[in-house]
């Protein structure tokens, strides 16, 4: 079993960046595939970016496209995303992830959860 912790969240202004991290302890990364997700109040929670387990593989939501980067370092059990030039609409908490098949863009595929970390974007 893998537990997952994200970090990195917190305040930042229209068009700030934010680095997102998340830890796995238990089982090492390597074996899973990674994805990020976000739930805002009142809203489902949607798919950001996927990474499969060596990184060659990644996905992104059309929404973040061209400023959400994902990458991992298996060595240090770690994934990552990159968020740049963040939008008035994007807060919310944002989850990683993890899947010991494929990545996907359905919450229900992922069978290992992190607790979130909260991204609050100012105007």
């Amino acid at each position: 079993q893998v537990q997952l912790v994200e970090s990195g969240g917190g305040l930042v202004q229209a068009g700030g960046s934010l680095r997102l991290s998340c830890r796995a302890s238990g089982r090492t990364l390597s074996s899973y595939a990674m994805g990020w997700f976000r739930q805002a109040p009142e809203k489902e929670r949607e798919f950001v970016a996927g990474i499969s387990r060596s990184g060659s593989s990644i996905y992104f939501a059309d929404s973040v496209k061209g400023r959400f980067t994902i990458s991992r370092d298996n060595a240090k059990n770690k994934v990552y995303l990159q968020m740049n030039s963040l939008e008035p609409e994007e807060p919310a908490v944002y989850y990683c992830a993890a899947d010991s098949a494929a990545y996907s863009i359905v919450p229900i595929r992922y069978a290992h959860w992190g607790q979130g970390t909260q991204v609050t974007v100012s105007s």
